[in-house]
């Protein structure tokens, strides 16, 4: 069994209702519907169309982009939750079922080689069970998070993370995590994933939350996102990569420096998915599946360690715990989008916290994305993103 460091977070002897599973922070997001994209509630009409484009008046699940037959069915705030992505901490549950996946920084910073990934999925047109490990806020969720009103599963942050996502409480609900929810049923601790390491219990692997348990402590955003989030095409003949897309059999996302410690998606014809694996092999859960999805896209933006501000300032001097800043707030970048075995290139740019990201490809038009399940994944600007064909 590996040491133990700071980023074990419960000490059994403390007990788990009495456990303070800390955690740490990356940055701050934000999001704005990129031109062109429907910006409707589930279930309304779309805007007055312009000349030049095609306005899609279909009901859609604001998250997938897939057509919605009843608008109620998505009427519901959305559950995101932070699950951990070191070796140590595999296998995992219940990812499968999002809607979304955020691949950011797990806490140490990439210029001394060290740092890995932390995972958040978000569900909304379907709910995980269960969803297992469960870990801490980081900074960056609340700006990737704020545009769609979500609720955050998790065991907690560092003070000043928890502070900086308390400002933001009229766009997300960032409290009810596993200690402040004792007894609702929205966490739950798995005994198989209990470890002992010389004489002393931790439980920073067994942590467990329930996402639709964990929807019912909150009664803010009973409707549920209110925009799309990404910018979805109308057709398939629409879809970006359809149009202009280069062969892209597999995508290659480096997280460490010198551009190694790489997540790579494998296009399978078999699946008409992209498969997922891990630096070590493929990413499999708990139960066996592998990992696949629709969607991969890869916003490139600059890391940084330190503490930001409400005001989006980011301080890096101080004893911060070396916390991953990802620089996307009022900020621009390069992108890839992967769809069908083919890829596009463009840059993307945000505004403030609750404003979704905007895409623009190399010829000056918008992203159009295929509907479906995306992967996110957030690389250092300096990343070298590889694509084979």
């Amino acid at each position: 069994m590996e040491p133990v460091t700071r980023r074990a977070a419960v000490l059994g002897a403390m007990g788990v209702a009495g456990a303070a599973l800390v955690g740490c922070s990356t940055e701050s997001n934000a999001l704005t519907p990129p031109s062109g994209t429907p910006t409707t509630a589930p279930g309304t009409a779309s805007a007055t169309p312009t000349p030049t484009e095609t306005v899609d008046t279909t009901p859609r699940w604001p998250l997938t982009g897939e057509p919605l037959k009843n608008p109620d069915d998505a009427r519901h705030i959305a559950v995101a939750v932070k699950v951990p992505d070191n070796k140590n901490e595999h296998p995992q549950i219940g990812l499968d079922k999002a809607d979304i996946v955020y691949v950011q920084l797990d806490g140490y910073p990439a210029a001394v080689g060290r740092s890995s990934t932390r995972l958040v999925p978000v569900f909304h047109s379907e709910f995980a069970d269960t969803v297992n490990p469960v870990r801490s806020i980081r900074p960056v969720d609340i700006p990737m998070l704020s545009p769609i009103n979500a609720i955050i599963g998790s065991t907690g942050a560092y003070p000043w993370v928890l502070k900086y996502a308390k400002e933001f409480d009229d766009m997300i609900v960032s409290s009810k995590q596993y200690m402040t929810t004792k007894g609702t049923g929205a966490y739950s601790i798995l005994g198989n994933r209990v470890r002992t390491l010389n004489g002393v219990t931790y439980y920073d692997r067994a942590v467990a939350c329930h996402p639709k348990v964990l929807a019912k402590q909150t009664k803010k955003f009973p409707d549920g996102p209110q925009q799309m989030y990404f910018p979805w095409a109308a057709s398939d003949a629409e879809v970006s990569t359809e149009v202009a897309g280069e062969d892209a059999r597999t995508i290659v996302v480096p997280w460490m420096r010198k551009n190694t410690y790489p997540m790579t998606y494998t296009w399978s014809e078999k699946a008409g998915r992209y498969l997922r694996s891990m630096p070590w092999g493929k990413h499999v859960m708990a139960d066996g599946t592998r990992i696949s999805t629709d969607n991969v896209l890869v916003i490139k933006a600059k890391q940084v360690f330190g503490k930001i501000y409400a005001s989006g300032k980011i301080r890096t001097t101080g004893p911060y715990h070396m916390e991953p800043i990802h620089q996307i707030i009022n900020a621009e970048g390069d992108f890839y989008y992967a769809h069908g075995g083919k890829v596009v290139t463009g840059t993307w740019s945000k505004g403030e916290v609750d404003e979704v990201f905007q895409f623009t490809l190399e010829d000056g038009s918008p992203l159009k994305m295929a509907p479906g399940k995306t992967w996110v994944e957030l690389p250092n600007s300096t990343a070298r993103i590889t694509i084979k064909a």
